[in-house]
This record gives C-alpha cells, sequence and structure tokens, in this order.
C-alpha cells in the first residue's frame, strides 16, 4: 500500500530509514511528490471533489484529518435533509456525483428499482435517501479505490502556525503537514468544514454574524425575537431560583441579548449526530462519564418540573437506528459551548469536542437512569432506557461518532458574496453564473443560551419562513481574490453570508459543491491560468455533462 494513504508515512520513514537500504531516497521522492489537483479536507464535499479530479485524469492527493473518507455522511448524519419537509420537495436539485452516490446507497439495500422509479417520476419517498454511516464508508471507500490516480493521506492536518503555506506570489506552491510531508500541487480544493487550508493561505474570511446592515439583510446578526426552537415551558436559570446574585445553571451564559441586528463572533451550535437503537444484540448502554456531573443537568430537571416535554429517539434510518440530531429548545444542541471553534488551535478544538462529547454521555445516561428525571417523566427514562449505542457504527470508537457535527466554519470573504437577497422569493438578486442549486430553506440553529425576561431563552435560529426560494449558487462565490490567491478554490467554506451559508450547508449540496471546484480546477488547468480567469460558459459543458442542476427548469 502506498504509504501515502497513511498519516504514519512519514513517522515510518524516520524509522526505517536507517535499516532498509535505498528506502530514504524512495520516501524523499514521495514525501515531495506533486499533484495537479490537492484536496484538503476528508469530508463530503472532499471525496466528491477528488474523484471528480480522478475522472478527468488528473494526479489527485486527498488529505483527511480523520481516517474515515466522508464527513457528516460518516459521523451519524444519515437523514440527508432529502424530501423531509412537508413543504416541499428538494429530491429534483440532488444531481451530479451526490445522486450517484444515493444511487450506490440504493443497490446495497436492494431497492435501486424503487429509487430509480422515484427519481424518474418525482415520488416524494424520503426513506429512500437515508443511510447508515458504516454503509456510507463503505460505499465511498469502494468508489475511491476504482481510481488508481488517487493518493489518500489519512489521519494529517496542515502543521498548526506560519509556515504552513508556501506561496510565490498570490499562488500555493506547496504545504506542509503536522507529519513533515511536504505536498506541492497546482490547484488546491479547500473541502475542510473549518476553513483552514483558505486561512493559512491568507485568503480573507468570517467567523459568526454579519450585522443586517453589513449586506442590508434581515435575518442577520443578534435576534430581538426568537420563537422558533424557543423554551416551551419557562426554566428558571439561576442556581438558586429567582436569585440572579448566585449566578446561572450549567449551559446558560452570563451575557445580555444585545443589540439586535448587530454582528457578532457566535456561531451556531454543534451537536453529535447520534446513531442509537433499540435491538438488544447490537445495543451498547448508555455509561457514565469518568467527569460526570449531575448538576450540569438542572436545566432539564426544571423543564420536566415546568411541565416540559423533553425529545426521544426514534427510527429513522434501516435496520431501526436513529439520526439523532439536535435542533429542539433543549437536547444535546449545546447553544453556545462552542465559541471560537472555528478559528481554535487543534488543541483547543479537541477540548471541545471532548466536552460535546462528555456532556452528551453524560445526558443519555442521566434521562436513562436518574431516579428524578424517573419520578417527573417515567415514560420518558422508559423510552430513554431501551436505547444505546449501535455496536456495529463507528466499531473504533465504542459506538460514538468521531467527529462533531460543524455546522459552520469561516466563510471566505471573496469579491462576490451570496446573500439573503439571493434566496429571497421575492425581489431576489439574480444570479448570473450559477454552478449547482442549494435547495434549503436558510437554516442556522441558535448561537446561544442566555436569560432574557428572568427565564433561559435561546438567541439565534433562523429557519424557512415564506420568503425564500432554491438558492443557485455562484461560480465566483467559490474562488477568491485574486489578489490573494489564483489557485485555490472552497466548496465549504465559500463566500457568503451566516444566513445564506444557513441555505448551502447539506452535506448533499456539498457534494455537489465539490465535484464542481474538481470541474473548475480542470479547466484552469487545462487552460493553465488562474481560476479567476474562467470564463463561465468553460464550465458549462463539463457541469451539463454531469447533469448537475443549476436551475428549476433542468
Amino acid at each position: 500500500m502506498n504509504l501515502l494513504k497513511s498519516g504514519l508515512g512519514f513517522y515510518l520513514f524516520l524509522c526505517v530509514s536507517t535499516i532498509i537500504p535505498g528506502y530514504k531516497s524512495t520516501m524523499e521522492a514521495l514525501a515531495q511528490s506533486s499533484f495537479e489537483i490537492v484536496v484538503y479536507g476528508g469530508t463530503s464535499a472532499g471525496f466528491s471533489a477528488a474523484l471528480e479530479a480522478a475522472k478527468s485524469g488528473k494526479k489527485t492527493l486527498l488529505i483527511s484529518h480523520s481516517t474515515h473518507i466522508g464527513g457528516m455522511l460518516v459521523e451519524g448524519l444519515g437523514g440527508s435533509d432529502i424530501d423531509n419537509h412537508q413543504g416541499f420537495q428538494n429530491s429534483p436539485a440532488v444531481s451530479g456525483i451526490a445522486l450517484e452516490f444515493y444511487r450506490r446507497i440504493a443497490i446495497h439495500y436492494g431497492r435501486e428499482k424503487e429509487w430509480k422509479e422515484a427519481v424518474e417520476n418525482g415520488y416524494k419517498l424520503p426513506e429512500l435517501w437515508k443511510f447508515e454511516s458504516s454503509v456510507a464508508e463503505g460505499v465511498i471507500s469502494d468508489w475511491l479505490d476504482e481510481y488508481e490516480n488517487i493518493e489518500i493521506i489519512r489521519g494529517s492536518r496542515l502543521v498548526e502556525g506560519r509556515g504552513a503555506v508556501l506561496k510565490e506570489g498570490p499562488r500555493i506552491k506547496n504545504i506542509i503537514l503536522e507529519s513533515g510531508e511536504r505536498i506541492e500541487g497546482e490547484v488546491f480544493v479547500d473541502a475542510s468544514y473549518e476553513g483552514d487550508l483558505l486561512a493559512a493561505a491568507g485568503i480573507s474570511f468570517t467567523v459568526g454574524r454579519e450585522s443586517n446592515s453589513t449586506y442590508g439583510e434581515t435575518l442577520n446578526g443578534i435576534r430581538k425575537e426568537n420563537t422558533y426552537r424557543q423554551f416551551e415551558v419557562k426554566v428558571n436559570p439561576y442556581r438558586n431560583p429567582n436569585d440572579p446574585e448566585s449566578g446561572l445553571i450549567h449551559t446558560i451564559q452570563d451575557e445580555p441579548l444585545g443589540t439586535p441586528g448587530e454582528g457578532d463572533d457566535r456561531i451556531q451550535a454543534y451537536c453529535f449526530r447520534m446513531c442509537l437503537t433499540r435491538e438488544k444484540n447490537n445495543l451498547i448502554p448508555f455509561t457514565k462519564p469518568d467527569n460526570y456531573e449531575r448538576e450540569h443537568y438542572e436545566i432539564y430537571l426544571r423543564y420536566l418540573r415546568a411541565g416540559g416535554k423533553l425529545y426521544v429517539p426514534n427510527e429513522k434510518l434501516p435496520n431501526g437506528k436513529t439520526d439523532l440530531g439536535a435542533w429542539h429548545d433543549l437536547s444535546h444542541n449545546l447553544y453556545g459551548m462552542n465559541r471560537g471553534y472555528p478559528t481554535a488551535s487543534y488543541a483547543e478544538r479537541a477540548r471541545i469536542i471532548q466536552y460535546h462529547r462528555d456532556f452528551t454521555q453524560g445526558l443519555f445516561y442521566f434521562l436513562s437512569n436518574d431516579l428524578e428525571v424517573r419520578e417527573l417523566d417515567e415514560g420518558l427514562q422508559e423510552t430513554w432506557s431501551n436505547w444505546g449505542l449501535a455496536k456495529d457504527e463507528f466499531t473504533d470508537n465504542n459506538g460514538w461518532p468521531r467527529d462533531l457535527y460543524v455546522r459552520g466554519g469561516r466563510r471566505m470573504v471573496s469579491d462576490y458574496v451570496i446573500t439573503e437577497h439571493h434566496v429571497k422569493k421575492m425581489e431576489f438578486t439574480e444570479v448570473e453564473d450559477p454552478i449547482a442549486l442549494a435547495y434549503w430553506p436558510p437554516d442556522v440553529h441558535h448561537v446561544r443560551r442566555i436569560v432574557k425576561d428572568g427565564y433561559a431563552y435561546n438567541e439565534g435560529f433562523v429557519f424557512g419562513g415564506e420568503n425564500w426560494r432554491p438558492l443557485p449558487i455562484s461560480f465566483r462565490s467559490l474562488i477568491p481574490p485574486s489578489s490573494q490567491c489564483t489557485n485555490l478554490i472552497t466548496p465549504t467554506c465559500l463566500s457568503s453570508s451566516h444566513i445564506a451559508y444557513g441555505a448551502i450547508r447539506l452535506e448533499w449540496t456539498f457534494m455537489i459543491l465539490g465535484q464542481v471546484a474538481s470541474i473548475i480546477a480542470n479547466e484552469a488547468l487545462e487552460r493553465g491560468i488562474a481560476v479567476q480567469r474562467l470564463a463561465y460558459p468553460n464550465l458549462l459543458p463539463r457541469i451539463e455533462e454531469e447533469g448537475i442542476v443549476t436551475s428549476l427548469g433542468q
């Protein structure tokens, strides 16, 4: 196996180069290998970008911080948000590599005929688009193996600090990984959720919510009133009820609402997308984490005391499993507890991930076992106690997803920015150069939990409404300013406002955008020009050939 397929390659080189004659020169050549297209990030967009690059005949490298390729597709998000909303049907926008992914999923489950009939006839059958993470990983792995011109580095990432990216003028020449490998490339695709490569390359970005005044929006910034996913009962936020001097209970942040419409650095909440089961032969019981602190779950007790009904698992995926997300007023969506993650050090990110893991594990144990929970809602505990982690998912991590659901990281700030105006149904801004179609309403989760009018209050959620339309995504939103970098494209951290990004951030949309990113890269390479100099009409033949939907008319 090519040692580039493991982040251990450089380490093994150091260990054996003094033992095996001739090995050092071989490894030096490998470590200094150059590629035509380098994809950074083993996400849904990343594997799609690698497949398209390889299909175009380009020498391709895919770099993944995880040993598991596929991003959230292989980390618990099996629901896909396709045809699962009563008010609209978005499956007609699933196209290109994304559509092929779901065809291969259908083959695995023996439902290809039914799936094809639904696609061809426009049937709305959400269950046909759902899958288990282990199945998705197998499909992706087999697919990547079909191409000999894709190299994969697993379990590695950019070295931290200055020097991770070497540029010649506005062009990236090579990048340095933590393992010490120096990767040269002609065009780079930042397909990470966080946007680490584009930041290291000196490309402008933003994190958090812009003010409404920045782009003349109405849904951005601090929300004056939040009714969506707001507390359904009144929860006293103070350690000693009604005594502000006693401090706040856990998960509530001590800060004022602020001025509605103003921007801040807050980001929508992250969570683990949990795959649970109640099949006894495949169940790992919920256990108490080593650092379990019962007082951290006081807010859940107060919610129940006030008459609230907490969420419970339910079967959504094949073989009786869940895709337990968190979008409720109170769940394992930890509003405000991920602040700073996109630009944090690797160590700080690891701390945030571990906190979410410990809290979520403790919450499930608490709901399943705590005696006071049973007294307050016996049915709730009875339900939770019948569920557990799935033995056959995330088998290298005892049934737990390895990664958090990073719903948004850095967003590039380029010459073209997608805003709320592009998503509006009425008086929308036209898109002259669409390369894909995002079919989902603006959807950003709460960014924090504070005190308002004496009670716990969730702030920041925006979802749907009546004034939105499917969003044609502009070619220009994927490329940075030419003065900053001429050979990088990003399908995951594209130039968009906080609100507009909420309509783009679905995994199937990322798959399509990853494919388009490599189409852009390939066309730039074929013409020997910077990505910014590509004429939009030159992209269309390949986009159309791949059947990628760019408008509702297709």
